[in-house]
């Protein structure tokens, strides 16, 4: 019973890929964690941005896990992979389950494949 309000939960939560309103340009809006303040590169500001307005950090934080895996440890697990970058732009897109466990990712459909690249350029650039 649990798992199921938790999954319901979730899927609420996650699934629209609409804006959330949020607009702080501020890390710590992503990261729920005022002590970690990254400096995107000037080309990577706009996935920061982005993830900022999404509904990513519903899920997602920068060095914490929370529902799903925190950015850092996904820079990690992908740091050096060979098509990284294509891989987790489809899971942004289409969604997923498995490799961080059982609870699955939302696909963000209306995003377009330049969103999800920008956000995942920033992303890999974290360390942890």
């Amino acid at each position: 019973m649990i798992t199921a309000c938790l999954l319901a939960a979730f899927a609420m939560s996650c699934g629209s890929g609409e804006n959330k309103g949020a607009s702080s340009k501020d890390s710590t809006a992503i990261s729920g964690d005022s002590t970690v303040s990254p400096t995107p590169t000037l080309a990577n500001q706009k996935g920061l941005e982005l993830i900022a307005t999404l509904d990513c950090t519903t899920c997602h934080e920068l060095r914490a896990k929370k529902i799903g895996p925190a950015y850092s440890d996904v820079a990690e697990k992908y740091r050096g992979v060979p098509h990284a970058m294509d891989t987790l732009v489809q899971k942004v897109l289409k969604g997923g389950s498995g490799n961080w466990g059982a609870v699955p990712m939302t696909p963000h459909p209306n995003l377009s494949d330049s969103d999800a690249r920008a956000m995942v350029a920033y992303i890999l650039t974290l360390k942890k």
